[in-house]
């Protein structure tokens, strides 16, 4: 058993980090918390309103500031967004924090389900799939490095990859704040 005060997923866009991780939070009690919609809220302007004002260094900043924060806390699931592993303090503070979940998904499943996606600054081009094949090489071995179990969801819709981790998670991870 993992003790850890929260539930942590991270992984790449597409992952199913928001879709599962709201199903999972309802099975185990636990608070859903998007970082991401925390940011949101935060700065009071949405995603590609804030990469266009202070750009990717100027969100990652705000996404240190809001993570490290939602953190001091217990008892929730928290989503992270893809790219908060690449700050090392972000990482520490993951690792330090939860248990930690990796959403894996591979590019193709990712093209498919960010097909009509809008909203992703970083995506808002017209290479995709190398974008996101760039991203892979360098983010998957940051999620490695965070991840106490690993879920591939390329071929499980959120209802099965949710019914598969309620058993992984169960078995592995041990909530101290709900243990007597």
């Amino acid at each position: 058993m993992n003790p850890a005060p929260n539930l942590i997923l991270v992984g790449p866009m597409g992952a199913g980090k928001t879709s599962i991780g709201r199903r999972l939070a309802e099975r185990f009690g636990l608070e859903f918390v998007d970082v991401d919609q925390a940011i949101v809220e935060d700065v009071g302007s949405g995603i590609p309103a804030i990469f266009e004002n202070v750009g990717e260094h100027g969100f990652r900043a705000h996404e240190k500031r809001v993570l490290a924060a939602l953190l001091e806390r217990g008892g929730q699931l928290v989503s992270t967004g893809g790219g908060a592993v690449l700050d090392a303090d972000n990482r520490q503070r993951i690792r330090s924090r939860g248990f930690v979940v990796w959403l894996r998904v591979g590019v193709p499943a990712q093209l498919q389900r960010l097909q009509r996606d809008k909203c992703r600054p970083l995506l808002q081009r017209e290479d995709r799939e190398q974008v996101l094949r760039d991203m892979a090489a360098l983010r998957d071995p940051l999620y490695r490095e965070v991840a106490d179990l690993i879920l591939d969801t390329d071929a499980h819709s959120p209802v099965e990859a949710t019914a598969q981790l309620v058993v992984r998670v169960a078995a592995q991870w041990q909530n101290p704040e709900f243990s007597a």
